[in-house]
């Protein structure tokens, strides 16, 4: 069997991106690797094992090109309007909160963010096939 360990993202800024993702995830630095032409930030918190890689290639300057391949990784949260309300007075603009009720039920209530480089992100209330 298979297990899923992490995601990989090329970020231009690496102090920035581990600053945003420790101040809205949670996330800390588990791991850093220093190559002469990349660096590997490997970030988890205690709620998972799986990991966010980011990639940091030396010498660039200009911001990736995320294409339209690229949909989103998503995490989940206790408190999905507090913690709406946190990024808020935080300033890192999370766009509105949304009730998802195809057939008239709600079967998940979440938000968007982006990251500093552009990176969709769903925060989803924990509950149901959410975990």
């Amino acid at each position: 069997m298979a297990k899923y360990i992490h995601s990989m993202i090329r970020v231009l800024d690496e102090a920035r991106s581990v600053a945003f993702y420790r101040d809205v995830f949670g996330l800390e630095i588990a791991e850093r690797l220093d190559f002469p032409d990349f660096t590997l930030v490997y970030l988890s918190n205690a709620e998972s094992e799986t990991e966010l890689e980011l990639t940091i290639n030396k010498g660039r300057t200009k911001p990736y090109d995320l294409g339209d391949g690229y949909g989103h990784i998503a995490f989940s949260v206790d408190d999905l309007q507090a913690t709406h309300a946190r990024l808020e007075a935080a300033g890192h603009a999370p766009r509105k909160l949304v009730d998802f009720a195809p057939g008239g039920e709600v079967i998940a209530r979440f938000f968007f963010i982006a990251d500093p480089d552009g990176y969709q992100i769903e925060v989803l209330q924990r509950g149901g096939r959410y975990k």
